[in-house]
């Protein structure tokens, strides 16, 4: 029987909201720089789903978030130690099929096809070299003060951030951001993963990425981009050391009916969350460092 990856992650992930818990939310403080779950010999970061799913398998306690293949520790002339577990990993490839009774552009089709790969931590494998298993230095923060790298990442973006305005909130018509100001959060964290996660609803803007921002009340629609939000506020959060925290108890209960309704729903709120993480980086490095403030 054909397997059905899709329904097999969806099912992991709702098993994890049934049971109470977002498993994207971290207390990431504890460990930055080791945060965001990357290949271990390349140090490229795993994106979309992969990103939870690793996450998920860090409760086992490991130091890093640094995975391998089990061939590219034998490569490095280390080895998974006996009896070890690997995590399941997705990616899609596209798949270039000929239709031979069309012509031209249309004779050719991508379609996409989903690989699963097994990797794993580095704490499950011995003799790998120190490069390969230390993460990057720890940053140290003060957890009750504003944080210069994560407010100059903000800025970079050049989103209308309008602080002190009661409520957290974006206006897709307007543009804006709203948030509260710095002192009516439990702290920096709080502050941080909720600006993150209005900055990842200002992506979907139609000059950006042009999400559905409209049917955002009530429907399937709003679930999904409220699942964006967060996972695209989680990512980022890892990134900075900031600890996650969900907003909204009740975003669970409709998560999991969206993960029951689409199978393919959590893969593609990862998707579009890693775009969003991915579109702010852009942003943030395309600014040239001389600007006036």
């Amino acid at each position: 029987m054909k397997r059905d990856l899709y329904a097999e992650v969806s099912a992991r992930i709702i098993a994890e909201l049934e049971a109470g818990a977002a498993p994207w939310i971290k207390p990431w403080s504890a460990t930055p720089g080791a945060n965001t779950p990357c290949n271990a010999v390349t140090s490229r970061p795993y994106s979309g789903c992969n990103v939870v799913l690793l996450w998920m398998a860090q409760a086992a306690g490991y130091r890093t978030a640094r995975f391998l293949t089990f061939k590219q520790a034998l490569d490095l002339g280390g080895h998974v130690r006996k009896g070890e577990r690997g995590t399941k990993v997705f990616f899609v490839k596209q798949l270039q099929l000929r239709d031979d009774g069309a012509e031209g552009d249309a004779a050719t089709r991508l379609v996409p096809m989903m690989r699963e790969y097994t990797v794993f931590n580095v704490d499950q494998c011995e003799n790998l070299p120190d490069t390969v298993t230390t993460g990057k230095p720890m940053r140290v923060r003060n957890p009750d003060a504003r944080d210069e790298l994560a407010d100059d990442f903000l800025r970079s973006t050049g989103s209308d951030i309008r602080e002190g305005h009661g409520e957290a909130y974006y206006v897709p018509s307007q543009d804006f951001i709203s948030m509260p100001a710095f002192e009516a959060f439990n702290g920096a964290d709080q502050f941080y993963g909720v600006a993150f996660h209005e900055l990842t609803h200002w992506t979907g803007h139609k000059t950006r990425l042009d999400r559905d921002l409209k049917n955002r009340f009530g429907s399937r629609s709003y679930a999904a981009e409220e699942l964006i939000a967060e996972l695209g506020a989680a990512f980022l959060c890892a990134e900075f050391g900031f600890d996650g925290d969900l907003r909204h108890a009740g975003y669970l209960a409709t998560w999991i009916d969206l993960l029951k309704a689409d199978k393919r729903a959590f893969f593609t709120a990862s998707s579009q969350a890693s775009k969003a993480a991915d579109y702010l980086r852009g942003l943030a490095l395309a600014e040239p460092a001389d600007v006036a403030a």
